[in-house]
């Protein structure tokens, strides 16, 4: 006798998550892992996520009085508090993305043997919780931009948004391939650590552009303008430092074409990164 009635779900191969879109389905899910990052990360601690305000505040001070007070960039660059800190914000961004993501898979990884769930809910709940992280810095520096004069207006606020839709994508494409290969390859973690320094230093925040092009050869200059952090940073810093200013600071050329160019890559490097999280996530249970 033959039985009527809805046909079962197609059956599924292990590890076939149905990526990013079932990611987001997963909200609930999701949800508790940002949750449950949180509270792993400020456990035991008296001021919780009260240090995502110190640890910016250490790092601004270290800087300003280090390069802008005693190499004098305070004296040639207007209101550079605002300068440094407007950047700042947002290379932390990209580096926290960059380090929790990495090690987002691995960290997880009783999860990951004995619950069959979307792999890449791992690193899109690191990625958000290092946008929480990013807020009390947009806070501070928002202040900070106010008291130097600064007034919103929609060229400003689009810059801001898209320098930091740079950043987001670029950090979470770059984050899925490192996740994945992570796996596989534990060293990857103490790369990622060492090119947080690199990181630091190759982007207009400390010093402006005008440093590299005044001192580095053309070809260096378009290989350090080619970086889409420079451009973000850029960004940012038109949105939340140079309204305040007098008006003379030379972005680098074709800002916004290279932005163009910027979020474009980065969204191709987000499609890279979920095609190689996809190919190697069916072996994570089996690497764990």
């Amino acid at each position: 006798m033959t039985v009527t009635g809805t046909e079962p779900a197609p059956l599924r191969p292990p590890g076939d998550s149905g990526g990013l879109r079932e990611t987001f389905r997963n909200k609930y899910l999701l949800r508790l892992l940002v949750r449950r990052e949180l509270r792993a990360r400020y456990k035991g601690s008296f001021l919780g996520l009260g240090w995502s305000y110190v640890r910016p505040a250490v790092q601004f001070l270290v800087y300003f009085y280090v390069v802008g007070v005693f190499l004098g960039t305070n004296r040639s660059l207007e209101d550079f508090p605002v300068y440094l800190f407007s950047g700042m914000v947002l290379v932390n961004l990209f580096t926290e993305t960059l380090h929790s993501t990495t090690r987002s898979v691995t960290g997880n990884a009783p999860l990951v043997r004995k619950v069959f769930l979307p792999r890449e809910l791992f690193p899109t709940a690191s990625t958000l919780v290092s946008l929480v992280h990013f807020l009390p810095g947009v806070i501070i520096v928002m202040a900070a931009s106010l008291a130097a004069g600064w007034r919103p207006s929609a060229a400003a606020l689009g810059a801001g948004a898209l320098g930091l839709a740079i950043v987001v994508v670029l950090g979470f494409g770059i984050g899925l391939i490192f996740a994945a290969v992570n796996v596989f390859f534990r060293d990857l973690e103490q790369v990622v650590d060492i090119s947080m320094i690199v990181i630091t230093w190759s982007v207009p925040m400390i010093y402006p552009w005008t440093a590299v092009s005044g001192k580095a050869p053309g070809w260096v200059l378009d290989l350090y303008l080619a970086n889409p952090l420079v451009t973000a940073i850029s960004l940012f810093q038109r949105a939340c430092w140079y309204p305040g200013t007098d008006g003379t600071f030379a972005f680098p050329p074709h800002l916004y074409g290279r932005a163009a160019i910027a979020l474009t890559a980065s969204v191709l490097i987000l499609i890279a990164g979920r095609l190689v999280f996809a190919r190697l996530q069916k072996r994570f249970a089996q690497e764990l």
